[in-house]
């Protein structure tokens, strides 16, 4: 006999996929389509029907590991860790997952308000160590890149802390 709150097969394969996908590389769409791969087509794979709310299960997981490691390069305390990327690379991947979302139509709205929030306060605290000699600074994209993020982040150049662009590589 089965306990009732036990997952259904179905149900166990989408959150094993979901944590997959989660757990995936720089590029989750990658493995998002892998999975779909392996539960649909793969003669290995369980073969099963893919609803369209199965499918924004899967989504969802994607959009939830951009937002992971759009973060984790907008965390100051990163920073000098070995797999830290930098904001070159919050902004591609900000770029692949609006792409992503709109292929897909998932609301991206309470994310861009975190990452929003994210790049303001990392350049915050880089202008503030930077200018006060603690540090040299880590922007590793240019004043053209980072405005584009800021632009598809719907900030304003003045919603920028005072001395962002001497941050960039010129």
């Amino acid at each position: 006999m089965s306990n009732i709150n036990e997952p259904s097969e179905k149900d166990q394969l989408l959150i094993d996929e979901c944590l997959l996908i989660k757990n995936s590389g720089e590029i989750p769409e990658v493995a998002y389509h892998g999975s779909i791969h392996y539960l649909v087509e793969d003669l290995q794979g369980p073969q099963v029907h893919l609803s369209a709310a199965d499918l924004k299960i899967l989504q969802e997981a994607v959009v939830q590991r951009y937002r992971l490691i759009i973060l984790r390069d907008l965390n100051v305390a990163n920073r000098d860790k070995n797999f830290y990327r930098g904001l070159k690379r919050s902004a591609v991947n900000w770029q692949r997952l609006s792409i992503f979302a709109r292929a897909n139509k998932n609301d991206l709205s309470i994310i861009r308000e975190e990452v929003s929030r994210a790049l303001l306060s990392f350049l915050t605290h880089e202008i503030a160590e930077v200018t006060g000699g603690l540090r040299k600074s880590c922007v590793n994209c240019s004043v053209k890149d980072l405005s584009r993020l800021a632009y598809n982040l719907r900030l304003t150049i003045a919603d920028l802390p005072s001395g962002w662009e001497r941050l960039c590589i010129h």
